[in-house]
């Protein structure tokens, strides 16, 4: 049995944009008004024939400016979007002619997890888990549990998610997607915008997550720190394509012999700066 559990090969997803047509000023005042309303479509590559392979067992990054194409990807696999081109296997199903499978077994957490927000964290969670079949007691516990191991208090579980933090409703969209116990775990920025020790107790808890549910997790972010303390393999990706591949190690060497940062990597392979992002 492969020890693949997702492949992408040569995949391609474009997007069209409407974008204003330059302004021409051979035109007569009338057909410059006239032509300002006019609109032509932009092809925008938003990933442009990629190929990577996650293997079992793995945390593997995708690292990636934002408009880079990271999120794409993430939804090309998580079956939300179809493939121009090129081909997506999840545990050796095609997500587009088995998707239902595919959602089986697998769960998303984007970065921005969409709730109801007059419902409490529990009423939330109790919700999806009734959705896949899980008894409302045995969801109440098993959510209890991991919001505690994300650093929740348990005793705000009964509050309405319009009056969580930030980073508490991001712990909840994390605990909802692991009810279902996934053997695939899609994290789309999940420490996107939380406070330090937010962000150190999710880090942790997705470690935690690979080790003793042997869950495999596909991470996107750009943040670096992140990357390198959680990433088994990385890969770098600028306008939709991938330019380099590799364990931390050896992405650092890909520039220097010496001692240099994942940041430093990735200003030199992409010209761009974490601002920039």
């Amino acid at each position: 049995m492969s020890s693949d559990v997702v492949v992408l090969n040569q995949v391609v997803k474009h997007f069209y944009r409407k974008k204003r047509l330059p302004r021409n000023r051979d035109l007569s005042g009338i057909q410059q008004f006239a032509s300002s309303f006019k609109n032509y479509k932009e092809v925008v590559k938003a990933v442009d024939g990629i190929s990577f392979q996650v293997k079992s067992g793995q945390i593997y990054g995708i690292l990636g400016a934002n408009g880079s194409g990271k999120s794409t990807l993430i939804r090309l696999i998580s079956t939300l979007l179809l493939p121009d081109s090129g081909q997506v296997n999840v545990f050796g199903y095609d997500v587009v002619k088995n998707s239902y499978l595919v959602r089986q077994m697998i769960n998303r957490v984007s970065v921005e997890a969409a709730f109801f927000k007059r419902l409490s964290a529990e009423e939330n969670l109790v919700y999806t888990a009734r959705l896949y079949g899980i008894p409302v007691m045995e969801a109440r516990r098993k959510a209890e549990h991991i919001l505690n191991k994300l650093g929740f208090d348990s005793k705000r579980m009964h509050e309405g998610m319009e009056d969580l933090s930030r980073g508490m409703q991001q712990k909840v969209a994390i605990a909802r997607a692991l009810l279902t116990s996934p053997m695939l775990l899609l994290l789309d920025e999940p420490t996107t915008g939380l406070d330090p020790t937010s962000k150190r107790d999710v880090q942790s808890f997705i470690n935690d997550v690979r080790h003793q549910q042997d869950t495999v997790v596909l991470l996107t972010t750009h943040d670096m720190v992140e990357a390198e303390k959680l990433c088994d393999q990385i890969a770098i990706i600028d306008n939709g394509k991938i330019i380099c591949e590799g364990t931390v190690k050896e992405l650092k060497l890909l520039i220097s012999q010496t001692e240099v940062t994942l940041e430093d990597v990735f200003i030199q392979l992409t010209g761009k700066t974490l601002s920039e992002e």
